[in-house]
């Protein structure tokens, strides 16, 4: 069952917090370790950039520090909750990878996601089939990867479309992301007819870009992206790059404004949906 929050946000949402009130109290964060007894900083360092679950007794250790009262106190005892629970539906498999973890977790909390895809097909309009060349593929350079477990990973994902509160969802493909290539045909003309199928769903839209597409002032993204925002707003939104090796999170306004600006210029460039959605069933039928 997905979560109603992401903890990978509430993470960063809650260090931010605690990073604020600590420089209000004009403290250093080897004084707040002193007070707490933490041997070194790089517990509190970690908590304040997002990158630990943080242990609810120690938030409230620095709260008490910080002297946060209510209601602000409460407020943040939830945010905390939220980033520090383990139980979403993406830990029933272990065998997850971190990188796919990472995006379940994003998505499992997002209000509205948009994606852009230069080759492949988005991991949440892949079919089983689709999805399981792709990994295999990934495979070759990542020989440890359980295709299987990721292939059943990404089918467990897809389920937040299909929530009763479901993100509203927007892939802009480019042609190439829509060509066959070496993948056998009956592979593809699935892919193709679930795409096709897919945006029937009322918060679902496909956008096809095509290659005599030009896009204002010749702008074209280097790499895949994915934009993510919350139904809390203050909850920082999300741009993740997508990268060979490790993957790219950007939270800044700056950043993440970028992106966005981006994803208007290649909307404008892009087919209506009802065009994507004609264009794809030609190609059902080539």
């Amino acid at each position: 069952m997905p979560l109603p929050t992401s903890p990978v946000i509430r993470r960063a949402r809650l260090g931010a917090e605690l990073r604020q009130l600590r420089r209000r109290e004009a403290l250093t964060l080897e004084q707040v370790c002193d007070r707490l007894g933490w041997a070194s900083t790089s517990k509190l360092s970690r908590i304040e950039l997002g990158q630990s679950r943080p242990d609810l007794a120690d938030v409230l250790d620095l709260l008490d520090i910080y002297q946060v009262a209510s209601p602000a106190r409460e407020a943040l005892i939830v945010i905390a909750r939220d980033a520090a629970t383990s139980r979403g539906w993406w830990k029933t498999l272990g065998e997850m990878s971190e990188r796919q973890r990472t995006y379940a977790e994003l998505e499992a909390g997002a209000a509205r996601i948009v994606e852009y895809q230069p080759a492949v097909v988005p991991g949440l309009l892949q079919t089983p089939a689709y999805a399981r060349l792709r990994v295999a593929a990934g495979a070759l350079l990542t020989p440890e990867l359980d295709v299987e477990a990721e292939v059943r990973a990404r089918g467990l994902r897809q389920e937040v479309l299909r929530r009763t509160d479901p993100p509203h969802y927007t892939a802009v493909l480019a042609e190439a992301a829509c060509d066959p290539v070496d993948l056998p045909v009956s592979v593809w003309r699935e892919q193709l007819r679930h795409l096709v199928a897919v945006t029937g769903l009322a918060h679902v839209t496909v956008r096809l870009l095509p290659r005599s597409a030009t896009a204002a002032g010749g702008l074209h993204p280097l790499t895949p992206y994915s934009c993510y925002a919350f139904p809390d707003p203050a909850d920082p939104r999300t741009v993740m790059l997508e990268a060979l090796t490790t993957d790219v999170r950007l939270a800044t306004v700056v950043d993440v404004d970028r992106y966005e600006r981006m994803t208007e210029v290649l909307l404008a460039a892009a087919l209506s949906p009802e065009e994507t959605v004609t264009a794809l069933a030609r190609r059902v039928g080539e």
